[in-house]
């Protein structure tokens, strides 16, 4: 087996590494501290601009507005942006709905949401999670009651990333209360301007405003808008689920963060020598960066695989599962590292890192939840993956 990437990958890695270099300023902070919400106009310039060079949808079909190119070379892109903290990119739209439309999704559907993701118009949200309802998706409650040619939808959706910045939300609702648990469910495009909505915001604890709750009071959808068949949808929705876990971005961040310690283990003694000469540490980076590397794989193996037409199930969840946990593992290790500075925040005068370990380290404990818990992952790896019997 080659790991090597082709002449021409690495020619495309170097593109992209330029052309972030030249679109971020030079004090860029970025950091994992959501400058979508900061300054979302910039994000939405640099989103137009890698459109425009034909990179934010490139393993796309050539018909859908996509150039054909490998998903490794998609995930090249990705890991880079995400190295470099780089905001412009939209994954629900890009990485989750998407592919699943391509399977799914009428002509008309395919037509009309296509080609604005690929252009880099519109954002998406995903409503999947519910205030009642999280690991055990199939038990949510969202109703949507048939009323001629429309949906009338109500309930509500939590954790919905981006929400406030989106234009449409690709939603899971019950259609059929009377059908067992897991039947009954349909995936519904929804424009997030319909009358009825009310997005709430959550600042979670590392003070960030990446999550909202999503209301809906009789909001009115069309019923042309459902995703494959009506009361099929769980389907849908898990499929989806396999496109959103097989990011390389918790490689990337944890890489980042690591070299970043590295860096800060070079320049900072204790007892007259450099942390880094400390055994402990020495040994804790090296495990990291295995670590790290490992998850990298991974991920490139999942990219691999939907490139060559498959739709990676167990894979997928070893990927999501080992690489937010190393992220939680790189996080920790960076916090013992830094000692009790790690836990001042960016605005203190002497906050290593200017704060972004600690921040990332309580953004980390998200990671074993959202898009399936670790606890899931494992289930899933050892159903489909290991044969074995449902515990």
């Amino acid at each position: 087996m080659d790991f090597r990437f082709s002449a021409e990958d690495e020619a495309f890695r170097q593109q992209v590494r330029d052309f972030i270099a030249q679109e971020l300023p030079p004090d860029w902070e970025g950091g994992g501290r959501y400058p979508e919400e900061d300054d979302w106009d910039f994000t939405k310039q640099l989103r137009t601009k890698m459109a425009d060079k034909g990179w934010l949808t490139m393993h796309w079909p050539e018909e859908y507005g996509g150039h054909s190119a490998s998903q490794v070379r998609s995930a090249i892109f990705s890991e880079e942006l995400t190295y470099n903290r780089t905001p412009g990119r939209d994954i629900f739209g890009v990485r989750m709905l998407g592919p699943t439309l391509m399977l799914y999704g009428s002509d008309e559907q395919k037509r009309t949401h296509l080609p604005p993701v690929a252009r880099g118009e519109i954002q998406w949200c995903q409503g999947y999670s519910e205030p009642e309802s999280g690991s055990d998706l199939a038990s949510l409650s969202t109703r949507a009651v048939a009323d001629g040619d429309e949906f009338v939808i109500n309930g509500s959706k939590i954790w919905t990333s981006m929400a406030h910045r989106a234009d449409w939300i690709m939603l899971l609702t019950r259609t059929d209360p009377d059908a067992p648990k897991h039947r009954g469910i349909s995936f519904i495009l929804v424009d997030m301007k319909s009358p009825g909505i009310q997005v709430r915001p959550i600042i979670n604890m590392a003070n960030r405003h990446e999550f909202n709750e999503v209301i809906f009071d009789n909001v009115r959808v069309p019923r042309s808008n459902v995703v494959g068949e009506e009361n099929r949808g769980w389907y849908v929705a898990v499929t989806l689920l396999d496109f959103e876990r097989s990011g390389i971005d918790y490689s990337a961040n944890g890489r980042r963060l690591l070299d970043e310690t590295l860096r800060y283990a070079g320049e900072t003694k204790s007892n007259g020598k450099p942390l880094s000469q400390i055994p402990w540490v020495r040994n804790a980076l090296a495990d990291r960066f295995i670590e790290c590397e490992v998850a990298r794989l991974m991920a490139y193996n999942v990219a691999y695989m939907q490139g060559q037409g498959l739709v990676p199930n167990k894979e997928a969840s070893m990927s999501k599962v080992f690489g937010s946990e190393a992220v939680q593992h790189v996080t920790k290790t960076g916090m013992e590292i830094l000692g009790m500075y790690g836990i001042l925040n960016r605005d203190e005068k002497w906050a290593p890192l200017k704060g972004r370990m600690q921040e990332n380290w309580m953004s980390a404990f998200s990671g074993t939840i959202a898009a399936g818990t670790s606890e899931v992952q494992r289930n899933i790896i050892a159903s489909r993956g290991l044969g074995l019997p449902r515990g």
